[in-house]
């Protein structure tokens, strides 16, 4: 890793992601396509876009990622917002935050009324502890995914926290 933060959408608009969620910088013979025929894909994902639906998901460690991901409607030739959520002592929030930002996870407010998080509040005052949604847009497969939860188990541990699960959103397919 060179040290910068990994840019978001906004930084590097309709950028595809890689598996590690870093921006894919076109070629010669993308750009001179893209010219001479337009762009061929959707415009990139961003981790706070509306229209994203939950496609994959669990709350159970010990799931493997390829069950998981085989069992859904997950499509492995698109781009995916792959979001994790932790419960963290609101003490240690701002480090976890910025460590997790360090490999381009940002911490999203999700609409707990569209997402089901098992009911968990987003905070508890007597304990101090919160609920937080690290997200990052990223090309995904079974090996990545399962990185993705180790390095994030590794982070809520370091963190005094847990990991209550992780969630798998798309674009809805398109009718017509």
């Amino acid at each position: 890793m060179t040290g910068e933060s990994n840019p978001g959408p906004a930084g590097r608009p309709g950028l595809r992601r890689d598996l590690n969620g870093r921006p894919l910088t076109p070629g010669r013979w993308e750009r001179l396509r893209e010219r001479v025929i337009g762009r061929r894909h959707q415009d990139a994902l961003d981790t706070d876009a509306a229209e994203l639906v939950v496609v994959a998901e669990s709350d159970d460690d010990a799931a493997a990622s390829s069950v998981v991901l085989d069992r859904s409607s997950w499509r492995p030739e698109d781009e995916v917002v792959l979001r994790h959520v932790l419960r963290l002592p609101a003490s240690r929030l701002d480090d976890a935050v910025a460590t997790a930002a360090l490999d381009g996870y940002t911490s999203v407010v999700v609409d707990q009324r569209t997402t089901d998080t098992n009911a968990e509040p987003t905070g508890d005052g007597e304990s101090g502890l919160v609920v937080v949604h690290l997200a990052r847009v990223q090309m995904l497969d079974a090996v990545h995914l399962s990185q993705e939860r180790s390095r994030m188990a590794s982070l809520g541990s370091r963190h005094r926290g847990v990991v209550l699960r992780w969630q798998v959103l798309q674009r809805p397919v398109a009718q017509g």
